[in-house]
């Protein structure tokens, strides 16, 4: 096949936006890599365990977190954030656009994993902080509403902080393209 047949080859079985929303919402706390490897072997893509591996010992992809296992002698098991299903996407979109893995690494904002799990956390002490308020016997009610006044500005600087963020590295990344295609 020659670029041009290649390149519309590879688009459609890059996962669409509807698709990736879909998925984002069947897996809200994580993805296994085996579930991943199935996801893109379902559109027929090639991605193998020892792939998926490599690129996240690259740097491409954020590591798991383990995630214990309900019963006795389970063990645990290894969770993704679900937005690797983004990122795995976008790596196999530049790669059939003859990227290679230095210019991935680089051309991804290279800190969008990292950004993914610090919006999670951070989501998950919003929720427990705010089930505890609820739940919190406080010894009058404007005290309750001053924590939830504080809660609700902290969440607020928390998504302007994240935006403020995204945008930056979306700036550097940007910038460096220019930089190349100048070359």
């Amino acid at each position: 096949m020659d670029n041009i047949s290649d390149n519309v080859f590879l688009r459609s079985e890059l996962l669409t936006s509807e698709e990736l929303l879909d998925l984002e919402r069947q897996y809200p706390d994580g993805i296994t890599s085996g579930e991943i490897i199935s996801v893109f072997e379902g559109r027929g893509m090639r991605l193998s365990e020892a792939t998926f591996r490599k690129y996240v010992q690259q740097g491409l992809l954020p590591r798991s977190r383990r995630v214990g296992q309900k019963g006795k002698h389970k063990g645990s098991r290894g969770i993704y954030p679900i937005g690797i299903l983004r990122q795995i996407n976008e790596i196999k979109r530049m790669m059939g656009l003859n990227y290679t893995i230095e210019d991935i690494r680089f051309q991804l904002a290279f800190v969008a994993g990292e950004l993914e799990e610090a919006k999670n956390l951070l989501e998950s002490v919003f929720v427990k902080l705010e089930e505890n308020l609820a739940n919190a016997h406080a010894n009058s009610a404007d005290v309750g509403q001053v924590l939830q006044k504080n809660l609700d500005e902290a969440r607020a600087s928390t998504d302007f902080l994240f935006e403020t963020l995204e945008g930056v590295a979306m700036q550097i990344r940007d910038q460096a393209q220019m930089a190349r295609s100048a070359m």
